[in-house]
């Protein structure tokens, strides 16, 4: 018996020593992606920086084209839990608010604290996707899972009733304003604040998408 537990045990450890390695590969490849671009990042490079080998890197994830998906899952979450960001607790709070306008205004400000994390990111890959494809494809499936992730806010946002506009409208009005990129230029360019920005992202939202009438919040 006493030989079992010491077995779980060790088990336990190592599989927290592994997630720690992981979690310092993830977080040395997102630094070097953004600081010295995607193309020219190599896996020596990351394993250097991570103080691990480059076996350990292809052990973990196989590729670099793995990898680079796996910096973008936990880039846009802010952690490795493997949990969507519409199921996140944040989020779900903010779902659950049932006055339109008033559910807007949290998620602009949600959405910026977002955009401050993912935008370094998201202009890397950028950069690079014009000269190799594996990039190229990485952005569009970047785009296509904040395509599919905003049906479901779209969807709630429609069921209120308080949409002035259609539910494909407001899917996509949100799509186009959340990539990190407008935030890029309005605060890390023109010197906004994450406050005055989220305030100007939820009022736009609320005149552009709710029907005045028909909730308790002034437009």
């Amino acid at each position: 018996m006493a030989k079992n537990v010491k077995r779980s045990y060790d088990s336990s450890r190592r599989q927290e020593q592994a997630r720690r390695t992981q979690r310092e590969i993830l977080s040395v490849a997102h630094d070097l992606f953004v600081a010295q671009g995607i193309g020219r990042t190599t896996i020596a490079d990351i394993a250097r920086g991570a103080g691990v080998s480059p076996e350990t890197i292809y052990a973990t994830f196989k590729n670099k084209a793995t990898l680079l998906h796996r910096v973008w899952d936990v880039t846009v979450g802010g952690d490795d839990e493997d949990v969507v960001f519409h199921e996140r607790p944040e989020v779900q709070e903010l779902r659950a608010e049932p006055d339109l306008a008033k559910r807007l205004m949290l998620n602009a400000t949600w959405s910026t604290r977002t955009a401050r994390r993912i935008a370094p990111f998201v202009d890397a890959v950028h950069s690079s996707s014009g000269a190799d494809p594996a990039i190229a494809a990485m952005r569009q499936e970047m785009d296509r899972q904040r395509y599919e992730g905003l049906g479901f806010m779209a969807a709630e946002a429609a069921a209120t009733g308080q949409l002035a506009v259609s539910e494909q409208v407001c899917r996509d009005l949100m799509w186009a304003t959340t990539d990190g990129m407008l935030w890029h230029r309005l605060v890390a360019d023109r010197g906004w604040s994450d406050e005055q920005y989220a305030e100007w992202l939820g009022r736009t939202w609320v005149t552009s998408l709710v029907d005045p009438s028909k909730t308790g919040s002034p437009a």
